[in-house]
Protein backbone atom coordinates (compact mmCIF):
# COMPACT_ATOMS: atom_id res chain seq x y z
CA UNK A 1 0.00 0.00 0.00
CA UNK A 2 1.02 3.69 -1.04
CA UNK A 3 0.06 6.96 -1.25
CA UNK A 4 -0.72 5.96 -5.07
CA UNK A 5 -3.38 3.58 -3.77
CA UNK A 6 -5.23 7.40 -1.93
CA UNK A 7 -7.75 8.98 -4.40
CA UNK A 8 -6.09 12.25 -5.82
CA UNK A 9 -8.39 14.77 -5.69
CA UNK A 10 -8.47 18.50 -5.92
CA UNK A 11 -7.88 20.36 -2.35
CA UNK A 12 -11.00 21.91 -0.64
CA UNK A 13 -9.78 25.23 -0.87
CA UNK A 14 -8.12 25.83 -4.21
CA UNK A 15 -5.80 27.78 -2.71
CA UNK A 16 -4.26 25.15 -0.31
CA UNK A 17 -1.71 24.09 -2.69
CA UNK A 18 -0.17 27.65 -3.16
CA UNK A 19 0.06 28.08 0.78
CA UNK A 20 1.64 24.59 1.64
CA UNK A 21 4.06 25.93 -1.82
CA UNK A 22 4.64 28.88 -0.55
CA UNK A 23 5.73 27.63 2.92
CA UNK A 24 7.96 25.04 1.63
CA UNK A 25 9.57 27.24 -0.90
CA UNK A 26 10.28 30.12 1.83
CA UNK A 27 12.14 27.29 3.87
CA UNK A 28 14.45 26.25 0.73
CA UNK A 29 15.06 29.65 -0.15
CA UNK A 30 16.32 30.74 3.71
CA UNK A 31 18.18 27.30 3.46
CA UNK A 32 16.35 26.66 6.92
CA UNK A 33 16.27 23.09 5.40
CA UNK A 34 17.63 21.20 2.66
CA UNK A 35 14.57 19.01 1.36
CA UNK A 36 11.19 17.77 2.22
CA UNK A 37 8.07 15.53 1.66
CA UNK A 38 4.98 16.89 2.53
CA UNK A 39 1.63 15.37 2.04
CA UNK A 40 -1.89 15.73 2.89
CA UNK A 41 -4.84 13.49 3.37
CA UNK A 42 -8.58 14.67 3.83
CA UNK A 43 -11.17 12.29 4.12
CA UNK A 44 -8.82 9.30 2.85
CA UNK A 45 -7.86 11.79 0.09
CA UNK A 46 -4.92 12.35 -1.00
CA UNK A 47 -5.54 16.81 -1.12
CA UNK A 48 -1.65 18.12 -1.74
CA UNK A 49 1.69 15.90 -2.29
CA UNK A 50 5.38 17.53 -2.69
CA UNK A 51 8.70 16.50 -2.91
CA UNK A 52 11.05 19.66 -2.73
CA UNK A 53 14.87 20.23 -2.13
CA UNK A 54 17.40 18.15 -2.15
CA UNK A 55 17.95 14.69 -0.75
CA UNK A 56 21.79 15.03 -1.21
CA UNK A 57 22.91 18.28 -1.29
CA UNK A 58 26.72 17.91 -2.34
CA UNK A 59 25.59 15.13 -5.06
CA UNK A 60 23.07 17.43 -5.92
CA UNK A 61 19.86 14.90 -5.71
CA UNK A 62 16.73 15.65 -5.80
CA UNK A 63 14.27 14.90 -2.98
CA UNK A 64 11.73 12.20 -4.09
CA UNK A 65 8.28 11.34 -3.03
CA UNK A 66 9.61 7.75 -2.29
CA UNK A 67 12.92 9.49 -1.19
CA UNK A 68 13.68 7.21 2.11
CA UNK A 69 14.14 9.53 5.53
CA UNK A 70 15.46 8.18 8.68
CA UNK A 71 12.84 7.88 11.13
CA UNK A 72 13.92 8.84 14.47
CA UNK A 73 10.92 9.09 16.45
CA UNK A 74 7.99 8.09 13.94
CA UNK A 75 9.18 4.88 14.87
CA UNK A 76 7.48 5.06 18.50
CA UNK A 77 4.23 5.17 17.28
CA UNK A 78 4.81 1.89 14.93
CA UNK A 79 6.37 0.28 17.86
CA UNK A 80 3.63 0.97 20.09
CA UNK A 81 0.83 -0.30 17.56
CA UNK A 82 2.92 -3.46 17.17
CA UNK A 83 2.74 -3.67 20.90
CA UNK A 84 -0.72 -3.43 21.89
CA UNK A 85 -0.76 -5.86 18.51
CA UNK A 86 0.59 -8.27 21.39
CA UNK A 87 -2.16 -6.97 23.81
CA UNK A 88 -4.68 -8.06 21.44
CA UNK A 89 -3.37 -11.31 20.52
CA UNK A 90 -2.40 -11.75 24.31
CA UNK A 91 1.07 -12.37 24.40
CA UNK A 92 1.40 -9.06 26.49
CA UNK A 93 -0.59 -7.12 29.04
CA UNK A 94 -0.33 -3.59 29.80
CA UNK A 95 -0.19 -4.00 33.73
CA UNK A 96 2.61 -6.89 33.21
CA UNK A 97 5.99 -5.91 35.14
CA UNK A 98 9.21 -5.28 32.51
CA UNK A 99 10.74 -7.94 34.42
CA UNK A 100 8.36 -10.57 33.17
CA UNK A 101 10.29 -10.63 29.87
CA UNK A 102 13.34 -8.91 31.20
CA UNK A 103 14.46 -10.49 34.13
CA UNK A 104 17.92 -8.39 34.54
CA UNK A 105 16.41 -5.16 33.71
CA UNK A 106 15.93 -3.59 37.34
CA UNK A 107 17.12 -0.08 37.38
CA UNK A 108 16.76 1.34 41.12
CA UNK A 109 15.74 4.36 42.38
CA UNK A 110 18.28 6.96 44.00
CA UNK A 111 17.63 5.64 47.26
CA UNK A 112 18.69 1.79 46.29
CA UNK A 113 15.09 0.71 46.13
CA UNK A 114 13.87 -1.24 42.94
CA UNK A 115 9.91 -0.08 41.94
CA UNK A 116 8.03 -2.15 39.44
CA UNK A 117 8.07 -0.96 36.01
CA UNK A 118 5.16 -1.69 33.75
CA UNK A 119 4.58 -2.21 29.86
CA UNK A 120 1.97 0.69 30.20
CA UNK A 121 4.38 2.75 32.07
CA UNK A 122 6.97 2.14 28.90
CA UNK A 123 4.13 2.95 26.56
CA UNK A 124 3.38 6.02 28.32
CA UNK A 125 7.13 7.29 29.19
CA UNK A 126 6.29 7.18 32.96
CA UNK A 127 8.75 4.55 33.61
CA UNK A 128 11.40 6.72 35.21
CA UNK A 129 13.60 6.84 32.69
CA UNK A 130 15.06 9.50 30.82
CA UNK A 131 17.05 10.44 27.23
CA UNK A 132 20.65 11.51 27.71
CA UNK A 133 19.97 14.97 26.00
CA UNK A 134 17.81 15.99 28.54
CA UNK A 135 20.52 15.71 31.40
CA UNK A 136 23.74 17.44 32.08
CA UNK A 137 26.81 16.10 30.63
CA UNK A 138 27.97 14.89 33.94
CA UNK A 139 24.44 12.99 34.30
CA UNK A 140 24.26 9.37 35.38
CA UNK A 141 22.89 8.44 31.83
CA UNK A 142 26.45 9.77 30.28
CA UNK A 143 28.48 8.48 32.58
CA UNK A 144 27.20 4.60 32.19
CA UNK A 145 27.89 5.81 28.24
CA UNK A 146 23.64 4.87 27.52
CA UNK A 147 22.79 5.41 23.95
CA UNK A 148 20.19 7.39 23.04
CA UNK A 149 19.31 5.48 20.18
CA UNK A 150 20.78 7.50 17.35
CA UNK A 151 24.71 6.87 18.11
CA UNK A 152 26.83 4.08 18.95
CA UNK A 153 26.48 1.89 15.98
CA UNK A 154 27.05 -2.04 16.89
CA UNK A 155 25.56 -1.93 20.09
CA UNK A 156 23.34 -4.65 20.92
CA UNK A 157 20.35 -4.43 22.77
CA UNK A 158 21.71 -6.43 26.22
CA UNK A 159 24.97 -3.79 26.59
CA UNK A 160 22.57 -0.78 26.13
CA UNK A 161 19.98 -2.09 28.55
CA UNK A 162 22.65 -3.02 30.77
CA UNK A 163 23.68 0.39 30.65
CA UNK A 164 20.44 1.82 31.42
CA UNK A 165 19.25 -0.36 33.99
CA UNK A 166 23.10 0.74 35.85
CA UNK A 167 22.08 4.38 36.16
CA UNK A 168 18.94 5.37 39.00
CA UNK A 169 15.88 6.11 37.65
CA UNK A 170 15.03 9.85 37.84
CA UNK A 171 11.55 9.47 39.38
CA UNK A 172 9.16 6.33 40.56
CA UNK A 173 7.09 4.55 37.83
CA UNK A 174 3.92 5.88 37.25
CA UNK A 175 4.66 9.81 39.41
CA UNK A 176 5.63 12.03 36.53
CA UNK A 177 5.93 12.13 32.55
CA UNK A 178 9.86 12.28 31.04
CA UNK A 179 10.62 11.75 27.21
CA UNK A 180 12.80 8.52 27.36
CA UNK A 181 14.46 5.34 26.37
CA UNK A 182 11.43 3.36 27.12
CA UNK A 183 10.64 2.54 23.77
CA UNK A 184 13.86 0.99 23.77
CA UNK A 185 13.46 -0.80 26.23
CA UNK A 186 10.05 -2.16 25.17
CA UNK A 187 11.48 -3.27 21.94
CA UNK A 188 13.64 -5.59 24.01
CA UNK A 189 10.36 -6.80 26.22
CA UNK A 190 8.64 -7.60 23.09
CA UNK A 191 11.42 -9.42 21.04
CA UNK A 192 11.36 -12.29 24.05
CA UNK A 193 7.18 -11.79 24.59
CA UNK A 194 7.17 -12.47 20.58
CA UNK A 195 9.63 -14.89 20.68
CA UNK A 196 11.27 -13.10 17.01
CA UNK A 197 13.54 -9.91 16.41
CA UNK A 198 12.09 -6.32 16.63
CA UNK A 199 11.98 -5.86 13.05
CA UNK A 200 10.14 -9.68 12.40
CA UNK A 201 7.46 -8.66 15.03
CA UNK A 202 7.13 -4.90 12.94
CA UNK A 203 7.06 -6.16 10.11
CA UNK A 204 4.38 -9.34 10.58
CA UNK A 205 2.01 -7.13 12.74
CA UNK A 206 2.33 -3.63 11.24
CA UNK A 207 4.30 -2.81 7.93
CA UNK A 208 3.19 -6.33 6.17
CA UNK A 209 -0.31 -6.13 6.45
CA UNK A 210 -0.39 -2.14 5.82
CA UNK A 211 1.79 -2.81 2.62
CA UNK A 212 4.64 -0.55 3.56
CA UNK A 213 7.57 -1.95 1.76
CA UNK A 214 9.94 1.10 2.11
CA UNK A 215 9.34 1.42 6.49
CA UNK A 216 11.86 -1.08 8.32
CA UNK A 217 14.86 -0.83 10.74
CA UNK A 218 16.74 -1.68 7.31
CA UNK A 219 16.90 0.55 4.19
CA UNK A 220 15.35 -1.00 1.33
CA UNK A 221 17.99 1.26 -1.36
CA UNK A 222 20.88 3.08 0.09
CA UNK A 223 20.19 5.36 -3.01
CA UNK A 224 17.22 6.53 -1.70
CA UNK A 225 18.47 7.58 1.47
CA UNK A 226 17.95 11.38 2.59
CA UNK A 227 21.05 12.68 3.73
CA UNK A 228 21.11 13.83 7.20
CA UNK A 229 21.88 17.99 8.11
CA UNK A 230 21.38 20.18 11.12
CA UNK A 231 20.68 23.62 11.48
CA UNK A 232 23.38 26.44 10.89
CA UNK A 233 24.17 29.62 9.29
CA UNK A 234 24.03 30.75 6.32
CA UNK A 235 22.98 26.65 5.72
CA UNK A 236 22.45 23.47 7.12
CA UNK A 237 25.75 21.69 7.92
CA UNK A 238 25.85 17.69 6.64
CA UNK A 239 26.29 15.61 10.12
CA UNK A 240 28.36 13.09 7.95
CA UNK A 241 29.30 9.68 9.98
CA UNK A 242 28.84 11.18 13.36
CA UNK A 243 27.39 15.29 14.20
CA UNK A 244 26.80 15.77 17.79
CA UNK A 245 23.76 19.30 18.20
CA UNK A 246 25.30 21.02 20.89
CA UNK A 247 22.45 22.13 24.07
CA UNK A 248 22.25 24.99 26.30
CA UNK A 249 24.28 24.58 29.44
CA UNK A 250 24.24 22.69 31.38
CA UNK A 251 22.67 20.14 29.44
CA UNK A 252 24.71 17.45 26.61
CA UNK A 253 24.12 17.39 23.04
CA UNK A 254 22.49 15.17 21.26
CA UNK A 255 24.71 12.87 19.47
CA UNK A 256 23.79 11.46 15.94
CA UNK A 257 25.30 8.48 13.90
CA UNK A 258 23.25 8.68 10.68
CA UNK A 259 24.62 5.42 9.28
CA UNK A 260 23.90 3.62 12.42
CA UNK A 261 20.87 2.01 10.41
CA UNK A 262 23.28 -0.02 8.31
CA UNK A 263 25.22 -1.74 10.97
CA UNK A 264 23.38 -5.02 11.51
CA UNK A 265 24.99 -5.27 14.70
CA UNK A 266 23.30 -2.64 16.22
CA UNK A 267 20.10 -2.71 17.73
CA UNK A 268 16.75 -1.83 16.70
CA UNK A 269 16.12 1.02 18.56
CA UNK A 270 11.74 1.16 19.35
CA UNK A 271 12.38 4.88 19.93
CA UNK A 272 14.87 5.92 17.04
CA UNK A 273 15.29 3.37 14.95
CA UNK A 274 13.21 2.99 11.74
CA UNK A 275 13.76 4.35 8.42
CA UNK A 276 10.83 4.82 5.41
CA UNK A 277 9.17 7.34 3.21
CA UNK A 278 6.55 9.92 4.00
CA UNK A 279 3.75 7.92 2.05
CA UNK A 280 4.47 5.11 3.85
CA UNK A 281 3.95 7.01 7.07
CA UNK A 282 0.62 8.54 5.93
CA UNK A 283 -0.72 5.12 4.88
CA UNK A 284 0.28 4.24 8.83
CA UNK A 285 -1.74 7.46 10.17
CA UNK A 286 -4.67 6.86 8.09
CA UNK A 287 -5.02 3.38 8.88
CA UNK A 288 -5.29 4.52 12.47
CA UNK A 289 -7.49 7.53 12.29
CA UNK A 290 -9.93 5.34 10.10
CA UNK A 291 -10.29 2.66 12.60
CA UNK A 292 -7.20 0.02 12.70
CA UNK A 293 -7.23 -2.23 10.19
CA UNK A 294 -5.94 -4.58 9.43
CA UNK A 295 -3.73 -3.92 12.31
CA UNK A 296 -5.76 -2.76 15.02
CA UNK A 297 -9.00 -2.98 16.29
CA UNK A 298 -10.59 0.02 16.91
CA UNK A 299 -11.08 0.18 20.99
CA UNK A 300 -7.10 -0.03 20.72
CA UNK A 301 -6.89 2.90 18.59
CA UNK A 302 -9.35 4.77 20.80
CA UNK A 303 -6.98 3.37 23.74
CA UNK A 304 -4.15 5.12 21.71
CA UNK A 305 -5.80 8.47 21.09
CA UNK A 306 -7.24 8.42 25.00
CA UNK A 307 -5.19 10.52 27.46
CA UNK A 308 -3.19 7.41 29.36
CA UNK A 309 -1.35 10.00 32.26
CA UNK A 310 -4.28 11.59 34.22
CA UNK A 311 -3.09 14.09 36.79
CA UNK A 312 0.80 14.48 34.79
CA UNK A 313 1.80 17.04 33.21
CA UNK A 314 4.32 17.05 29.74
CA UNK A 315 6.63 19.50 30.76
CA UNK A 316 7.03 22.23 28.17
CA UNK A 317 4.03 21.52 26.40
CA UNK A 318 1.06 23.26 27.80
CA UNK A 319 -2.60 22.47 26.41
CA UNK A 320 -1.20 18.85 25.68
CA UNK A 321 -1.12 15.04 27.17
CA UNK A 322 0.25 12.15 25.92
CA UNK A 323 -1.97 8.44 24.99
CA UNK A 324 0.01 5.77 23.49
CA UNK A 325 2.55 7.06 20.98
CA UNK A 326 1.99 10.25 20.50
CA UNK A 327 0.73 13.67 22.07
CA UNK A 328 -3.04 14.69 22.56
CA UNK A 329 -4.18 18.26 21.98
CA UNK A 330 -6.21 18.94 24.87
CA UNK A 331 -6.41 22.64 24.67
CA UNK A 332 -5.11 24.51 21.33
CA UNK A 333 -4.54 27.82 22.71
CA UNK A 334 -2.74 27.15 25.25
CA UNK A 335 -0.88 24.75 23.35
CA UNK A 336 -0.27 27.52 20.39
CA UNK A 337 -1.72 25.76 17.38
CA UNK A 338 -4.17 25.38 15.12
CA UNK A 339 -5.57 22.39 14.97
CA UNK A 340 -8.55 21.05 16.94
CA UNK A 341 -8.75 19.25 20.44
CA UNK A 342 -8.08 15.70 20.28
CA UNK A 343 -5.46 16.39 17.83
CA UNK A 344 -2.90 13.89 17.30
CA UNK A 345 0.83 14.73 17.06
CA UNK A 346 4.59 13.74 17.32
CA UNK A 347 7.36 14.69 15.50
CA UNK A 348 11.27 13.02 14.70
CA UNK A 349 14.41 14.53 15.66
CA UNK A 350 16.13 13.90 12.60
CA UNK A 351 13.48 17.01 11.00
CA UNK A 352 10.22 15.55 10.81
CA UNK A 353 6.69 16.74 11.96
CA UNK A 354 2.92 15.12 11.38
CA UNK A 355 -0.29 15.48 13.23
CA UNK A 356 -3.77 13.81 12.23
CA UNK A 357 -6.79 15.58 13.38
CA UNK A 358 -9.67 13.43 13.48
CA UNK A 359 -12.55 15.73 13.90
CA UNK A 360 -11.02 17.36 10.58
CA UNK A 361 -10.51 14.12 9.12
CA UNK A 362 -7.29 15.35 8.07
CA UNK A 363 -3.60 13.41 8.27
CA UNK A 364 -0.23 15.34 7.28
CA UNK A 365 2.83 14.46 6.92
CA UNK A 366 5.90 16.69 6.90
CA UNK A 367 9.47 14.88 6.10
CA UNK A 368 12.91 17.02 5.93
CA UNK A 369 16.17 16.17 6.50
CA UNK A 370 16.95 18.68 8.37
CA UNK A 371 17.23 18.49 12.30
CA UNK A 372 15.77 20.55 14.02
CA UNK A 373 14.10 23.07 11.88
CA UNK A 374 11.59 20.03 10.31
CA UNK A 375 10.78 19.12 13.39
CA UNK A 376 10.22 22.06 15.80
CA UNK A 377 11.14 25.24 13.86
CA UNK A 378 9.45 27.61 11.53
CA UNK A 379 8.95 25.04 8.73
CA UNK A 380 6.24 23.76 11.09
CA UNK A 381 4.53 26.12 12.01
CA UNK A 382 4.48 27.60 8.88
CA UNK A 383 3.17 24.48 7.28
CA UNK A 384 0.37 24.25 9.94
CA UNK A 385 -0.51 27.65 9.55
CA UNK A 386 -0.93 27.36 5.88
CA UNK A 387 -3.38 24.03 5.91
CA UNK A 388 -5.54 25.32 8.33
CA UNK A 389 -6.10 29.16 7.44
CA UNK A 390 -8.00 27.30 4.56
CA UNK A 391 -10.08 25.11 7.23
CA UNK A 392 -11.56 27.88 9.06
Amino acid sequence: MTTALFDAAPAADPALSPRIDAAIDRALAEKRIVGTVVLAAQDGRLVYRRAAGLADREAGRPVREDSVFLYASLTKPIVTAAALRLVEEGRIARADPVTKFLPDFRPKLADGTEPVITIHHLLTHTAGLIYGFAEPADGPYHRAGVSDGLDAPGRSFAENLRRIASAPLAVAPGSAWAYSLALDVLGAALEQAAGESLAELVRSRVTGPLGLQDTGFFPPDRSRLASAYADAVPEPLRMGDSYVIPAPQPFAGLSFAPDRIFDPASYPSGGAGMAGTAGDFLVFLEALRQGGAPILRPETVQAMATGQIPGLAMPESPGTTFGYGFALVTDPAAAGVPMTAGTWRWGGVYGHSWFVDPARRLSVVGLTNTAFEGMNGRFVADLRAAIYVGLE
